[in-house]
Formats: C-alpha cells, sequence, structure tokens
C-alpha cells in the first residue's frame, strides 16, 4: 500500500508530533510518503527522522501542483492523505488526476484556526472550508472532533476517530531538573512547586486565563511558579499582561522546546487552559512523566482526565477555580502522585503509539474495502432502515444498535441511512447516515439508491396509538418496494390494527410490497393471520433487543453511586409511562412501593425508558409517596441492562424494560397499556401482568410479593430468555439472506 501524504510544513504542537510519529512508524509496514509545501523545522525534523519525504517550495498552488503531478507520475497511490488547509486544497487538486480517495485527518476545530488572525481566516480559513467538503472521509483525532463533523453536516459514515498516540516504551533520557529550569530562566529555589504549560501563544490557547489565576493563586502560596513553553503570535501581549500583573519573577517564557521530555520532568503540575482542543499531545506528553495535570473540560481532554480521578477539569475562563485547584494540588505532594500515576496508566493503555498506528491501518483497509464495493455496486447499494428513533426512547435505540449490528455481520462496509426524527443523535450514536423521517424527497432518494429496505423493530403496524403512523410506515413500506428495494419486516410485533378498512390496506400492502417478515412473538404471527397477510415469508423470532450486549456491572455500580443510590442494596424498579388513564393508577403504585419498603425490604427506584415521557409518570407517583424513592435518568440501553440486574423485582409498563430485565431473570410484573406486554410475558414464560385500567393495589401488592419470593428462580428464569435468544436469530438469516439475493 502506498498512501502519500500532504501538509503545509510549517505545522507545529500536536499536528506536527502527530504527522511525524505517524508516518515514521508507518514506514515500517506501508509505503507512506510525506510531502511539505514549505522548507522549515517541520521538514528538517522529518529528514532527520528518516521519513521519505519531499519538499515543494514554490508558495504558489498553481506550480505546487505541477511539481505534485510529476513527483506521483508512474506511481501507484492507493490513498491521499491530507493534514491541514494547504494539504486539504492540494489533495483535492490532486485527486481529478490521480483517481483515488481523498482522506483527511482533522486536528481542531477548523473554525478557529486563524483565530485573531482575520485576514488568514478569511483567506487561508476559507479556502479549507471548500476543501473540507470536497474530501472523501474524514478523521477525528478525538471523539469531540468527530462529533463536531457530524455537527456541521459532514457524512457520519465516513468518519472515522484516531487518537493521538506516543511511546510509552523507550527509554527517557532528561536534564535534571534545577538544572533545566535554570537553563530556561526560571527562578527556582529548593521548596518551589513549579506548573507549567506547553502551548502555542495564540488567542485559543487563552494563557490570559492562566496568567490571571497565577495571580491569584501566588498571593496564598508564594512558592508557587509557572512555566510557559512555546512561542506564537501572542508572546508580546502575555509578557506585557505578565508584568502588569506583577509575576514577572514568578513566570518563566522558555519559548519552544525540543526537549518537552525534560520539560516535564521538571514541573510538578501540568496545566492547558485551551478554549478548544482536539486531543492534545502535551496531554499524553504530561501523562509519560507522571504529571498530575488540571485542564479545561473541553475536546477529547475528558476522554483521558477524569476529573477527580485522572487529573483535575474546570471550565474555561474560570481563573478563579482554576487558582483553586493550582493552590490545593500545590500544597499536597500525595494527591500530585496519585493523579499522575493514574493518569499514567490510562494513557499507557489506550494512547500508545503503537494503538495509533494500527488504528491508521486498519482505517487505511476499511477506506479502500469501501472504494472496490463501490465498483462492484455502482448507483445501487446500502441498507435503509426505517422504525421510531430518535424519540428518545432506550427500547427503540437498542432494536436499532441490534439491526445495524446484524446488516453489518453481514457485510461490514455496508452503507446504512436511518430515517429518525432526530437525525443529528443517531449520527453520532451510530455513525450512519441519516434522513428526516418526514423529508419524503429526500427518502425517495435514498431508496433509489439503496439495496435493502428494514421496517425493523417495535410494533410499528398498529393504529393504538395513530392512525397516520400506521399510514405512514405502509406507505414507505409500498415506495421501497415500487423503487427497487428488497423489502423486510425485521423483529415487528403486529398489532392491533382497529377498522375493516385499515385492516384491508395493511393485507394490500404487506401482500404486494413485503418479502420477509419476522415477529417477535406468537401472538403477532396469529394478527397477521387475521388480517389476511399470507404472501410474504412469514417466520417467528424475537425482539431484536434481546441480543444487545450489556455493560460492566462495575460501570452499573459507578452510575447508580453517581445517583446517589447504594450499588449494594435492595430494590424494586418501577418503569413507568404517561398514558391515558395512568394519573388515576399513580397513587396506586405510590402505595405499593411504599409497601414494598416496609414489608419486603425493598427500596423503591424509577427508571426511564423514555426519558421525555417516563420521567413524568414517575414524578406523578413520587409524589404520592410518604417517603419518596430515587428517580433515576441517563442510562441507555446495554447500562439500563446491568442495571436491571441489580433488581430483586421489576414492575414495568415498558416493554424494553420487560425484555432488559429479562436478559438476567429477574421476577417481573407487567401493567399493560398494549397488547405487546401481556404477549411478550406469554412468549417468555414467566411474568404475571394485567391491564392498566384493571390494575388494583390488592393485585400488584400480591404480585410484587410473589415476584419477590421468586428471586432465587433467577436462573430458571434466564434460560426461558436464552431460548428467545436462540429464535431471534431469524431476524439476522432473514436480513442475509435478502441481502445476497
Amino acid at each position: 500500500m502506498r498512501v502519500i501524504h500532504l501538509i503545509g510544513g510549517g505545522d507545529t504542537g500536536g499536528a506536527k508530533t502527530h504527522v511525524l510519529h505517524l508516518l515514521k512508524e508507518l514506514n515500517r509496514s506501508i509505503d507512506a510518503q510525506l510531502v511539505c509545501f514549505r522548507r522549515a523545522g517541520f521538514s528538517e525534523e522529518a529528514e532527520k527522522m528518516g521519513i521519505p519525504i519531499h519538499v515543494i517550495d514554490t508558495g504558489d498552488p498553481i506550480r505546487g501542483l505541477r511539481e505534485l503531478k510529476k513527483l506521483c507520475a508512474g506511481q501507484k497511490i492507493d490513498i491521499i492523505h491530507c493534514h491541514g488547509a494547504r494539504g486539504n486544497l492540494m489533495g483535492n487538486l490532486l485527486k481529478h488526476s490521480v483517481k483515488v480517495p481523498v482522506v483527511t485527518t482533522v486536528h481542531s476545530d477548523y473554525r478557529l484556526d486563524y483565530l485573531g488572525r482575520p485576514v488568514a481566516r478569511l483567506s487561508y480559513g476559507t479556502t479549507n472550508l471548500v476543501a473540507l467538503r470536497r474530501v472523501n472521509y474524514y478523521i477525528g483525532v478525538s471523539a469531540n472532533i468527530t462529533e463536531m463533523l457530524i455537527e456541521r453536516s459532514f457524512p457520519a459514515d465516513r468518519i472515522e476517530t484516531i487518537c493521538n498516540g506516543i511511546d510509552f516504551t523507550s527509554p527517557i533520557q532528561c536534564t535534571p531538573k534545577e538544572e533545566f529550569l535554570r537553563s530556561i530562566g526560571l527562578d527556582y529555589q529548593p521548596g518551589d512547586v513549579v506548573a507549567g504549560i506547553v502551548a502555542r501563544l495564540s488567542p485559543v490557547k487563552d494563557i490570559p486565563t492562566l496568567l490571571r489565576a497565577m495571580k491569584r493563586a501566588v498571593q496564598e502560596l508564594p512558592n508557587l511558579k509557572l512555566a510557559i513553553a512555546g512561542d506564537g503570535e501572542d508572546r508580546a501581549k502575555l509578557e506585557q499582561l505578565t508584568a502588569q500583573l506583577g509575576l514577572t519573577e514568578k513566570v518563566c517564557f522558555a519559548g519552544w522546546q525540543k526537549d518537552v521530555n525534560s520539560f516535564f520532568n521538571a514541573i510538578d503540575i501540568a496545566l492547558l487552559t485551551s478554549l478548544t482542543e482536539g486531543f492534545p499531545y502535551s496531554l499524553t506528553e504530561g501523562a509519560r512523566m507522571h504529571k498530575a495535570t488540571i485542564s479545561t473540560d473541553v475536546g477529547g481532554i475528558p476522554s483521558l482526565v477524569k476529573d477527580g480521578e485522572t487529573g483535575i477539569l474546570f471550565h474555561p475562563r474560570d481563573d478563579e477555580t482554576l487558582a483553586r485547584h493550582l493552590v490545593a494540588l500545590a500544597k499536597d505532594s500525595a494527591r500530585r502522585q496519585e493523579l499522575g500515576d493514574r493518569l499514567y496508566e490510562k494513557a499507557r493503555e489506550e494512547y500508545s503509539i503503537e494503538s495509533m498506528v494500527r488504528r491508521q491501518l486498519e482505517i487505511y483497509r476499511r477506506i479502500l474495502e469501501r472504494e472496490a464495493r463501490k465498483a462492484q455496486h455502482p448507483g445501487r447499494d446500502g441498507v435503509l432502515i426505517c422504525g421510531a428513533y430518535g424519540y428518545g426512547n432506550a427500547g427503540d435505540d437498542a432494536i436499532l444498535k441490534s439491526i445495524i449490528h446484524s446488516v453489518r455481520k453481514t457485510d461490514e462496509y455496508l452503507p446504512v441511512t436511518v430515517l429518525a426524527k432526530n437525525t443529528d443523535s443517531i449520527k453520532k450514536r451510530f455513525l450512519v447516515g441519516s434522513v428526516y423521517t418526514f423529508n419524503l424527497p429526500k427518502i425517495i432518494w435514498c431508496m433509489r439508491r439503496s439495496r435493502l429496505y428494514i421496517n425493523g423493530g417495535g410494533t410499528l403496524i398498529q393504529n393504538a396509538t395513530s392512525h397516520r403512523s400506521l399510514w405512514y410506515y405502509l406507505l414507505t413500506l409500498w415506495l421501497a418496494k415500487r423503487l427497487g428495494n428488497r423489502v423486510d419486516m425485521y423483529g415487528c410485533g403486529i398489532g392491533p390494527v382497529n377498522g375493516r378498512r385499515n385492516q384491508r390496506l395493511v393485507r394490500w400492502v404487506l401482500n404486494s410490497s413485503v418479502d420477509v417478515i419476522t415477529l417477535r412473538e406468537p401472538d403477532s404471527m396469529r394478527e397477521l393471520a387475521y388480517y389476511g397477510v399470507d404472501r410474504p415469508n412469514i417466520r417467528l423470532g424475537s425482539d431484536p433487543a434481546l441480543v444487545l450486549p450489556q455493560a460492566s456491572e462495575a460501570e452499573a455500580e459507578k452510575f447508580l453511586e453517581s445517583q446517589g443510590v447504594n450499588p449494594h442494596g435492595k430494590y424494586i424498579c418501577f418503569l413507568l409511562r404517561s398514558w391515558r388513564g395512568f394519573g388515576a393508577k399513580a397513587e396506586i403504585f405510590a402505595k405499593c412501593a411504599q409497601r414494598a419498603r416496609d414489608e419486603l425490604g425493598l427500596e423503591p427506584v424509577f427508571l426511564p425508558i423514555n426519558s421525555f415521557q417516563d420521567q413524568r409518570a414517575a414524578q406523578q407517583v413520587l409524589e404520592h409517596m410518604k417517603t419518596p424513592g430515587k428517580a433515576l435518568s441517563g442510562a441507555g440501553p446495554e447500562l439500563l441492562i446491568s442495571i436491571l440486574a441489580k433488581m430483586e423485582v421489576v414492575v414495568s409498563m415498558r416493554l424494553h424494560g420487560l425484555i432488559f430485565s429479562s436478559l438476567s431473570g429477574t421476577p417481573l410484573v407487567g401493567v399493560s397499556y398494549d397488547p405487546k406486554i401481556g404477549s411478550y410475558l406469554r412468549y417468555l414464560g414467566y411474568g404475571n401482568w394485567t391491564e392498566l385500567g384493571d390494575l388494583t393495589e390488592e393485585w400488584l401488592n400480591q404480585e410484587i410479593a410473589q415476584a419477590a419470593s421468586q428471586t432465587g428462580q433467577r436462573e430458571v428464569f434466564r434460560e426461558k430468555t436464552e431460548r428467545l435468544l436462540e429464535v431471534e436469530r431469524e431476524n439476522l438469516a432473514a436480513a442475509q439472506a435478502l441481502l445476497k439475493q
């Protein structure tokens, strides 16, 4: 594999470190050439490191492109990899002659790259904005950069994430602390505590906030000193501000430091005060030297610096809080050592140069596989998934995650697009394409290009909630078939469909437009037979959410602790939802929850499946309780499964509350607002239920007591769920068969 990397050549800081370290290691596995468009310190360092490099120092993009084409002539290049504005521009110009995919690594928020330089921002910044939109693939150096690109409407399914990595294995030689500090001009005395920052001296790094924090901190701790390693356009202003604050004797401007290991070895506290970041190298460079770190809570920094665990975070521009943290950490050497050691362990495990290079090679492989796939399937490819997605429902999220996982098991590079209400949320969490549910022209455009249409998960073919939703889903099924798709109804529930006209419409659309239907319980199969649906291939499966992997027990315990709940207590969990008639029954739930606490020793907790609807229902119940239970929030589907495994009894109006709980064999009580509750429990083979309208205090108390007495039967109950897990494979088998066709 041959990859040509294009970069301006005036780069400094994290981008420079990333590219040089990456290129050096990549050349052990592939042919990775570097082209710079400026002869400077960057190119000189690349030459010293033995990186294959060509410098085209013309200053003219047209002449530069001509020389670049000559350089590439006769070479078989597989990928053009760009870095920065100049690299993005030249990569886009080159791809028309080389005809290979172009990928760019986004090292920072490109809108802030020229902050404080209006002319450069207008020229280089605008050119870069245009060039970025024409690139084929994107790499963010942190999850935050990836999210930023998605928010700005870059294609989510063509964005990868790669974290900056450094070498944790080579021995480090450092200049002794006092000798180094004297060499950079810091007046160090025994007993001084030295804080330090490595940063470009530009507005985005916000050094003024650090200087103001130092002014506050040294008033309480006179032996605190600050070393600033870096240079930039703001240096003169910062030196002037330092003098105005009376900090000249306390602050040293050390300029750029080639020996960053000696710098971090010499300081006691590492600092970052940036307004925005991707994932700064100075973070891992400090971690490699076991330095306790105080940083702004921005960009990808929180992925490594966990507040209070591996470092300390504060909000940007908050000099008062920064000063307080500085003083506290400067006074506590044991705490500094503890945080520094924890940071080192996490960084060594997750941010090594080896892991960065492995990830980069994998990204190249994925790009080439996707390009080969596009050549094999010109014009029509991919899967379009439709369902009740983007509404904040953890059950629907679980279904979608399971469907995406299933189709990717069939074909790892299969393009996936999801119809959803909140498209940004779907793109960020699942890294797939997404179209607004009611954007009919765009939906038709997608259907003309997809191979398989999946009407997936949940009870979509019903009109108990709305006639319009039934008509919408039937319309999309009909359109998908007419526009050339195979059509799969995946792990569905069916009904009720009220009204003879609606039932005839269901029969006509499903018989004429659907190839395969997999159902999540036998009641739905009987419902289809009643409507006269018999032409599709109909199979009995189970709910797709059953195959979702759960979070670890440690994650569940950490979540409960964060919500003020003892993870080792005994609990009864209520998963409720707002529904017609619920208000009249709220007091019954409250009295039964109170009795479970008083007589069974089970503390009531309330969990939402739908963050919008369920918290209102829980609040209605809590208002009736003498001693309130605990309302929890913020858990995704994987975490919900692990949390529910720790419950003694689960009382649920939510189908996926029952499904998630059954994975661990937790004793169940169902309260049904919809036939799907009873249908699932019948299919599962354990747990009793009643209709919401028929709910009485006597019945619910009795069922809770019976469920509490069944905690010793968890293994038996879990085996019943295992049977459903086996038949869930029918969902995947059906989709695979259609994709192969």
